[in-house]
Formats: structure tokens, sequence, C-alpha cells
């Protein structure tokens, strides 16, 4: 069981972000997973140009660190995204590495994964904008969510001591849908729509996206 933790915040040993991400890992590392702390601004980059390679042949034009990321995100059982909120949203190095995915989402490349996601804000309560748009990210991929938490720092210590359990308890819920393979129901009614709706959309587009097009043609467009 391998699970990938990406922190968004370029703050370093500073950020709080960082410090939920890994009680999360804790949590899940408690019930044998393997894990693995990635810090995504220590990444070199590049920016999406919108250039449609990827849905055509499956790889992306960029030669960068992301390349070797996305191959882990792909292969893990289950992820914690941690990002705090910046102008009512990602950072930009967590927005950097979402869009160009975009073949990720196509395919529904993160089908019987399950995510953990993680927020931190300034201001009180705004880390739960990170957190709806995680979640919705996540549930378009594809992913389960086994749950999410975050904090404002106005809170104080005795919150983010208290934010850091709930954190770890959800690394151990992480580990354990992992190992049971468990379903949400609702969820499961979105990925349904998800599929029928990336389907239409690639079949669409067939002729230019001729990578994807082959992908669900292989799986019977199940």
């Amino acid at each position: 069981m391998k699970i990938i933790g990406i922190n968004a915040s370029p703050r370093g040993s500073k950020s709080q972000t960082k410090k939920l991400v890994k009680a999360v890992l804790d949590g899940a590392r408690s019930q044998g997973a393997t894990v693995e702390l990635v810090d995504l601004c220590r990444l070199k980059m590049e920016y999406c140009n919108a250039c449609g390679i990827c849905y055509e042949r499956g790889k992306c034009v960029h030669k960068d660190d992301l390349q070797t990321l996305y191959k882990k995100i792909l292969s893990a059982d289950g992820l914690v995204m941690g990002s705090p909120n910046y102008f009512h949203s990602v950072t930009a190095q967590m927005k950097t590495m979402i869009d160009r995915m975009a073949d990720a989402v196509h395919c529904q490349l993160l089908t019987g994964k399950y995510t953990v996601n993680i927020a931190t804000s300034g201001g009180p309560g705004h880390y739960k904008q990170v957190l709806d748009y995680l979640n919705e990210i996540m549930l378009n991929f594809g992913s389960f969510i086994t749950g999410s938490t975050g904090i404002s720092a106005r809170e104080g210590v005795k919150a983010l001591a208290n934010t850091g359990a709930k954190a770890f308890r959800l690394g151990e819920i992480l580990a354990n849908d992992i190992s049971k393979k468990k379903t949400y129901s609702k969820q499961n009614i979105r990925f349904k729509e998800n599929r029928k709706y990336f389907q239409d959309l690639v079949k669409l587009n067939k002729n230019e996206w001729t990578n994807e097009y082959k992908y669900w043609d292989k799986l019977n467009w199940k």
C-alpha cells in the first residue's frame, strides 16, 4: 500500500499545511502503509500550454520533475493533497500540477484511489474554500474522498494540535479504506456521471484525442 502526500505550501519547515499532511501520512504509516511526502514547491514544473499532445500521445511535451511525480501519483493507492488558501484557491504550484493532469481526468485515471485533502488559511474558515475545491477536483479525477480537514492560523496552537490529531486519524482511515476497498455510494453515483461525460467528450474529439480514444476503447467504454 503506497500513499503519496503532496504539500503545495512554499513555506518549507514553517508550513502548517506540511505539518498536517505529515500527520495524515503518519496515521497511514501506523496502519502499515508505505508513505512518501513530496514538497511540490521544490520541483521544477512548467505550465500547461494547452497543446493537446497528452490527449493525442499520452505523454506531456514538458520534460520536468512533474513527469516523475505524475508516475508516482498513478502508481499510488492513496493521495494526501495539501494546500494553503492563496486568494480563495490553492497555490500556483498545486494549480500547475492539476492543470498538467488533464489526460488523467479525461480517462479517469485515479479511479480506485483514495484521497484525503488538507487546507490551511490565515482568515477564519477560509481554508474551507480550498477543501471544497480539492474535494471537487479529486472526485473529477475519479478518486474516492476519504475525508478532509483544515485550520485557520487564527484558531491558535490548541486548535492546531486538535486538527493534527484529526489528520492522523484520517490517515488511519485512509489506509483502512484502501485495505478494505471501501466504496462510498454517493461518490459512486458521481463517478458514473463523470465517466459518461468524459467518454462522450473523448468520442466527440476522437480524431484529435487518439490516445484517449484508444484507452477507453480498450476498456470497452465501461
